[in-house]
């Protein structure tokens, strides 16, 4: 096996949830580029269509399934079409997600229990169902944020709190699996990609914390997709449990 051989997923099978829109689509698309075939998991069945297109165009296999990642029987009819369809699991993307940026005083009870609902207790529910058929070899990435992290000026306790749980729920999980399973399970932590959700920040948000982030821009989508299918792949094989900030240098400030 090259170098280059050991970022190649050519035989292997992804799941991919938030797959609808912004950074799913980009990880859907560059895992079957990496030779992958991919089964995309998303609430809105309609937006599927389209990250399905892109992946059957990189000549892989695609499956969707509508998906409301809160819903743990939801993550397991996910997983079991596709075993159904593929026979095998290798890699499970936790990308779905949600934000909010309410005041701590105002949020109520119901919109912080969503947050934490979708970002942690679903990752928490799809890498259960996952990890219950995965074979030796395989590996689970979490997307997190920086806010897991750091602040960014905006009021968003359930979303921070959800991001730092993940990273504690990475390094929970690589410790029961890695050794015992080998099942590899890591986290990314997004900086600054405009997404849907970064659309929803104040007017000049972004912009004015770019003075934050070495590199002096927001990042790419296919930036952050490289490091999921480094992560992925036999190229990070002696890497678990790890925390892999994806920045441009933010939390260097």
């Amino acid at each position: 096996m090259t170098l280059l051989d050991r970022f190649r997923l050519d035989g292997r099978v992804a799941v991919v949830t938030g797959a609808s829109s912004g950074l799913g689509v980009a990880i859907a698309g560059h895992l079957a580029g990496a030779g992958a075939d991919v089964a995309l998991g998303a609430r809105r069945a309609d937006r599927l269509a389209d990250t399905a297109r892109l992946v059957e165009k990189a000549g892989r296999r695609c499956l969707s399934v509508t998906t409301d990642v809160s819903r743990p029987e939801d993550c397991q009819r996910l997983v079991e079409e596709t075993m159904a369809a593929y026979g095998r699991l290798d890699i499970l993307v936790n990308n779905a997600g949600v934000g909010t940026a309410r005041p701590a005083t105002k949020e109520s009870p119901e919109q912080f229990r969503q947050v934490v609902d979708v970002n942690l207790n679903g990752a928490y529910w799809m890498a259960q169902a996952c990890g219950r058929v995965m074979k030796p070899g395989a590996s689970i990435i979490n997307i997190g944020s920086v806010l897991g992290f750091t602040t960014a000026g905006l009021p968003q306790a359930a979303y921070s709190a959800t991001k730092a749980g993940l990273v504690g729920l990475t390094r929970d999980l690589a410790q029961q699996w890695t050794g015992r399973r080998g099942i590899r399970v890591n986290l990314v932590a997004p900086g600054f990609f405009a997404t849907e959700m970064t659309d929803q920040y104040p007017e000049g948000y972004l912009d004015s914390q770019m003075g934050r982030v070495l590199v002096g821009r927001a990042g790419d989508p296919a930036e952050l997709a490289a490091a999921v299918v480094f992560l992925a792949s036999d190229a990070s094989s002696y890497i678990t449990g790890v925390s892999l900030p994806v920045d441009g240098g933010l939390l260097t400030s």
